[in-house]
């Protein structure tokens, strides 16, 4: 399994009877989750769903599925966790916007299995970052804009990676894993996608 060090040895605590190992898990690798939970939880969804509930409930679902983890799985712990908040998020989506959720809202993840889409908007919020004055914020609103449009002209893939890498900041390696094509394809979409981007800011 290639994973940290310190993920490899919560792993081996687990398999052994060690109880707080899989809670140690959890805590250790909370901020990157939650990125990922802001990405993707649907703006219509907002108002009426924390990313903190989600988190939460995404947690009680990799305790109880731990023990299969550690007899079956071969990947590492974080995209194992993150597979499984994924899936909650995806249940989220399902109970609150019903058919309104949108076939092209799945990620090319591991296993193929469904979890929504990064959010254009919160990817370019992201990007932008925060602006102070009340004259910035008009500026930044038109820039958001801008650059939403340009995020949502481009291929979904492509557009994936880039959440992957800026906003949940994975690493090549994990990024790749995700969307199950190989490191060298993975980098190559991530700068095209990035050169693309930088090429519609350039004017901004």
């Amino acid at each position: 399994m290639s994973a940290t060090d310190d993920d490899v040895d919560l792993v081996r605590r687990a398999a052994t009877g060690d109880g707080a190992a899989a809670g140690e898990a959890l805590v250790r690798h909370r901020d990157r989750l939650r990125r990922m939970v802001e990405a993707r939880l649907d703006r219509r969804v907002r108002g009426r769903v924390d990313p903190s509930d989600v988190l939460q409930d995404g947690f009680a679902d990799a305790v109880a599925k731990f023990p299969t983890y550690l007899a079956e799985s071969n990947i590492p712990l974080f995209l194992w966790l993150r597979l499984v908040v994924g899936e909650r998020l995806a249940k989220v989506h399902r109970d609150h916007l019903g058919a309104q959720v949108r076939d092209a809202a799945r990620e090319v993840s591991l296993y193929r299995g469904p979890m929504p889409a990064a959010s254009s908007a919160a990817l370019a919020a992201h990007l932008l970052g925060k602006e102070t004055s009340p004259t910035q914020a008009v500026v930044r609103a038109e820039r958001l804009l801008r650059l939403q449009e340009a995020l949502n002209a481009l291929d979904p893939l492509d557009r994936e990676i880039l959440s992957l890498r800026h906003f949940e900041e994975l690493t090549h390696a994990e990024a790749a894993r995700v969307l199950d094509i190989g490191e060298a394809a993975a980098a190559k979409r991530y700068v095209r996608a990035l050169k693309r981007l930088k090429d519609v800011l350039k004017p901004l």
